[in-house]
């Protein structure tokens, strides 16, 4: 069922059921009285990731405070997208960027991780997690993609599981169209890792192409940077493995 664009939709950690009374925060309060101008009776869409997306109408207002009452499922909860998005953090702008777009193109979880090249060391989770929410509410999606920790290149390899193929961008790849090779893997559960700005080191490159769920593919003629690089190839991979084929 197609999301219902013309609504304002707020993501909420409440679980959420037929005729439930829920106070929302202060930032949700705020967002809808003063940026939006809703009042008493107004309608709103809500979801948690865990019960789908719900009708909510607002029964009280104050100058500080919201109350909702769920009157009726719009839509129910969908599978979480199976794709795990290895990536090398990037600065601020551009991390937020990517996040936001990885989510909309279908990553179920994202796995900062920390490569030879990568340079940037520091990571907010919170932050990752926010532009998460952010891009589920203005795109429609149930669904919050799971943040995880940073891990190490090596801690990653050694703790993938061999029944999860793992699909790796490189820009050293022989030829320039992916889609032959995807098209020779069987459905089921993926992962992608993309490479920092620098690109993977000689060592990496050899580590992942030793291994037998590694599948590397080209993403076209030219160099694209990293934040480019996440969408073209979620794209091309739903477009031939996932949710779009």
């Amino acid at each position: 069922m197609r999301a219902n664009y013309k609504m304002q939709r707020l993501f909420i950690s409440e679980s959420l059921s037929a005729g439930g009374q829920l106070i929302l925060t202060a930032t949700h309060a705020h967002y809808l009285l003063h940026v939006l101008r809703m009042k008493q009776n107004n309608e709103i869409l809500v979801f948690n990731g865990r019960d789908g997306e719900w009708r909510a109408q607002i029964t009280e207002t104050g100058k500080k405070n919201v109350t909702i009452r769920v009157t009726c499922q719009e839509r129910p909860q969908p599978e979480a997208p199976d794709i795990i998005y290895c990536f090398a953090p990037l600065k601020h702008s551009r991390l937020d960027y990517m996040v936001q777009k990885a989510v909309e193109m279908g990553a179920g979880i994202l796995q900062p991780v920390m490569t030879s090249h990568t340079q940037s060391t520091r990571l907010n989770i919170k932050r990752m997690h926010a532009n998460a929410i952010e891009a589920a509410e203005q795109c429609g999606i149930l669904t919050i993609s799971e943040c995880r920790k940073p891990v190490s290149f090596d801690a990653l390899l050694a703790m993938w599981e061999p029944a999860r193929h793992l699909i790796f961008c490189d820009e050293m790849a022989e030829g320039n169209n992916p889609v032959p090779l995807l098209n020779k893997l069987a459905r089921g559960p993926l992962g992608l890792i993309i490479g920092p700005e620098g690109g993977f080191s000689d060592d990496e490159r050899k580590a992942l192409k030793a291994l037998d769920f590694v599948t590397v593919i080209p993403l076209g003629p030219r160099i694209l940077r990293a934040d480019t690089a996440a969408v073209a190839a979620l794209a091309i991979i739903n477009a031939t493995l996932g949710d779009w084929s």
